[in-house]
């Protein structure tokens, strides 16, 4: 049997929500409904603890696009997500909160920008239902933070809620907390990424899994996602560069004391000053050794799994229409 091909996969990650999932079950469906060709709806349960697998298993009854991973324990969003990628078979996915908050009727829209020619589309919660000082004020900080440290600049880094082409995210390996970076990770193919206004809607079951800790993840992880952006492929350019700052004031240090010492005849005993030299030399040779180790990784690395430091969009051959006929 020839398995139909896929438009559109839905792919949500379901935590403690089995409140939420009979309401967004039908939500979903009536946006497949609205979608041009066949749609999929995949459902990720990282282990929850509040029978939302059994509320997912009334939802695939109902609807036989309905798609179900299971894992064996809560892994975290990012975990699911990957999880669905892996899994998904349309040729756009759309990415959303099983907290009800996202509003799947927005789908359409997503779908309408990509098919402009965009690679990935993100949701703006212009109108948050959130409370203003532990969420709204915290997220605006950490948007313009993460839109100048990546130069990719939208919004709302937050929002679930994205549409992306199959070919950009499914090579992406995510780690951390790193879903909500995806457009900046994937900046490095060179993809055309766009923003548009969504509605957010107030949660009315169950409770936020956003924390503090997460808010200190996301931050560590953008340390991360910057150096794999500007650094991944000339390691010893940023180790380098502090290497030879710290060795470059730690001889000119050594140079002054030696003077010191040789010419003036003054002591160095109990000397801060001579520490600090000494220091800031060894520092400085132990980051340009760490470059160097990291520039024979990095090309280890590409070459043992043949990966290229380039992403080919498209190729045509002016002879490729002759050669393919038969």
């Amino acid at each position: 049997m020839t398995v139909p091909k896929i438009a559109v996969s839905f792919v949500i990650p379901v935590f403690n929500e089995v409140e939420s999932l009979p309401e967004l079950g039908p939500e979903l469906a009536a946006a497949c409904d609205r979608l041009d060709g066949p749609c999929e709806m995949i459902f990720i349960d990282d282990g929850s603890t509040d029978g939302s697998f059994a509320a997912l298993r009334k939802l695939q009854a109902q609807d036989r696009r309905v798609r179900l991973v299971r894992l064996r324990k809560n892994f975290g969003q990012t975990a699911a997500l990957s999880a669905g990628f892996d899994r998904a078979r349309g040729e756009i996915i759309i990415t959303l909160d099983a907290d009800g908050q996202n509003d799947p009727a927005d789908a359409p829209l997503l779908v309408s920008k990509i098919r402009e020619g965009f690679d990935i589309v993100s949701g703006w919660r212009i109108k948050r239902k959130d409370k203003l000082v532990s969420r709204r004020l915290p997220s605006r900080v950490a948007n313009w933070i993460i839109s100048r440290t990546t130069k990719v600049r939208l919004h709302d880094y937050g929002c679930t809620l994205k549409a992306y082409r199959s070919e950009v995210v499914k090579p992406i390996k995510l780690y951390g907390e790193m879903h909500r970076f995806i457009p900046a990770i994937a900046s490095a193919m060179g993809v055309a990424v766009a923003e548009i206004p969504v509605s957010h809607r107030p949660r009315i079951h169950g409770k936020s899994k956003y924390n503090l800790t997460k808010s200190i993840r996301v931050f560590l992880d953008l340390m991360t996602v910057k150096f794999l952006l500007s650094y991944s492929t000339r390691p010893l350019q940023i180790f380098g560069l502090f290497g030879l700052l710290a060795g470059f004031i730690g001889v000119v240090l050594g140079g002054i004391l030696s003077y010191q010492r040789l010419v003036l005849k003054v002591s160095l005993a109990n000397r801060p000053m001579l520490l600090l030299a000494v220091l800031l030399t060894v520092i400085g040779i132990q980051f340009i050794t760490m470059g160097l180790l990291g520039e024979i990784m990095v090309r280890a690395y590409h070459e043992a799994v043949e990966k290229h430091i380039y992403v080919i969009r498209e190729t045509i051959d002016p002879d490729s229409d002759s050669e393919d006929r038969p």
